[in-house]
């Protein structure tokens, strides 16, 4: 017998890509189970699916950074003593990445690459630890939200944020709606998908020197990166990335605040039109602001 639930959880995670660069990602899941029938006439309670699934899933996964540990450029550095790790992912041509960070904010998937399967395996080993005998497999189908308009990744970290927002290197994939003058904007859509593709949006505030971070490599200089370091309430977080693939705002990178701020730009760009933005900030989900 086989039990389906689809949409139960979206993952909003970043993780780190040779070619990309860091990549914000939302990926719904839908997850079957295969097994015999409990003492209730069921596989598993509806109930405990959308639960206890969705908690692991959201555990492991969700607002994390995802490494792919086999992959040459990822260096991993564990400090035991700290509950801290260290990573250097060694991309060429001044592009590499660093960041040190409370270990909760990684997820080590073994494998060359971060993919929709390896991340799938990732999570079928976690879950089947926690299921009952009756439940002989569990299937996740990994999938994005099919959208007919322009998108980017984005990725940024939320130090004011009591949950999980808090990391430095969480993201999404977020469709963007710009109305200009009452009417529907394919070319500012197309403007924004185009300038925060593979993005990652800090605030000017937390930029710092290196020499007051744990950052660093032998042989790699930083003048081509921002420096990122904050102390919220899970530790503190670290995170050097070119500025080629960044961007700064002065205000915190919410996504009311990002909403804000292309609405504004857009007004920089042509005061000449009324403008109105909807953000999204994965699936489903966003703020409005009007210019």
């Amino acid at each position: 017998m086989q039990l389906f639930v689809n949409d139960l959880t979206v993952m909003d995670f970043s993780y780190l890509c040779p070619e990309r660069g860091m990549v914000g990602e939302s990926w719904i899941v839908d997850v079957i189970l295969n097994g015999d029938l409990n003492e209730e006439s069921m596989v598993l309670d509806f109930g405990k699916v959308k639960k206890q699934l969705k908690y692991l899933i959201d555990e492991y996964i969700d607002h994390k950074l995802l490494v792919a540990v086999e992959h040459d450029y990822s260096l991993i550095h564990r400090d035991e003593k700290n509950d801290r790790v260290k990573v250097d992912f060694m991309r060429p041509n001044g592009k590499s990445i660093h960041l040190d960070c409370p270990a909760e904010a990684y997820a080590f998937v073994y494998a060359e690459q971060v993919t929709m399967p390896s991340v799938s395996d990732y999570l079928k080993d976690v879950i089947a630890t926690h299921l009952p005998e009756n439940v002989q497999g569990i299937e996740l189908i990994l999938r994005a939200e099919v959208i007919n308009t322009p998108y980017y990744h984005y990725t940024h970290g939320l130090k004011k944020h009591d949950g999980n927002c808090q990391r430095i290197a969480h993201g999404h994939r977020s469709k963007v709606l710009v109305f200009e003058n009452q009417q529907p904007s394919l070319k500012w859509q197309e403007y924004w998908a185009k300038r925060w593709a593979d993005i990652y949006i800090g605030t000017e505030e937390d930029i710092v020197e290196t020499d007051t971070t744990n950052l660093g490599i032998e042989g790699v200089g930083f003048e081509s990166h921002f420096v990122f370091a904050y102390e919220a309430s899970q530790g503190r977080f670290e995170l050097a990335i070119p500025k080629s693939e960044s961007e700064l705002m002065q205000t915190d990178t919410t996504v009311e605040c990002l909403a804000q701020y292309m609405v504004e730009e857009q007004k920089r760009l042509d005061a000449k039109s009324e403008y109105k933005v909807l953000a999204f900030e994965g699936v489903g989900k966003g703020a409005i602001a009007h210019a």
